[in-house]
């Protein structure tokens, strides 16, 4: 019975892949959003993806009626959160991408702000996620969305003193 349903496609390895195959799309828009890298040049995010779906198939048999794309997406988060954290201590900013208008934020705003707006996590689910209370995640996500609404202004450019012409 086991070799029929292999041939005809069915079973958890066909799942897995059918999954994939909906769901790689967008959890790597979600990986590049967080690493603020270029769409088109983007091999951390590619990278956190891979690690992503890894873990997700190592589960594959023990999700009983869990959402894959919800533990996808969970380790994800916290892949990201371990890696930005500590390699760039803590809440600095990361090294400068290309990435849009969100590589002026920090990694804990990117992450905060994707999960809550992009992919519409709620407030109590992203504070539980990333251990933080649920105040903070609220004014981390205001922050991010301030400074996207108005970006800090570099260096006020120089002003030349008036010319004085004689009368």
């Amino acid at each position: 019975m086991r070799e029929r349903q292999v041939s005809q496609g069915v079973g958890p390895a066909w799942d897995f892949e059918a999954f994939v195959a909906g769901a790689a799309g967008r959890l790597l828009h979600t990986a590049t959003l967080l690493t603020a890298e270029a769409p088109h040049d983007n091999p951390r995010a590619r990278r956190l993806l891979t690690y992503a779906f890894a873990h997700t198939y190592a589960c594959w048999d023990r999700m009983r009626g869990e959402d894959p794309y919800d533990r996808a997406r969970q380790y994800l988060a916290v892949r990201f959160a371990r890696g930005a954290w500590h390699k760039y201590g803590g809440l600095g900013r990361a090294r400068p991408h290309h990435g849009g208008a969100l590589a002026m934020l920090t990694p804990q705003q990117r992450l905060v702000l994707v999960l809550r707006l992009y992919e519409g996590v709620g407030e109590e689910q992203t504070a539980a996620l990333l251990g933080l209370p649920m105040e903070r995640v609220h004014a981390i996500c205001d922050r991010a969305t301030a400074t996207l609404l108005h970006p800090p202004q570099g260096p006020a450019p120089a002003v030349a003193a008036p010319k004085v012409v004689p009368s």
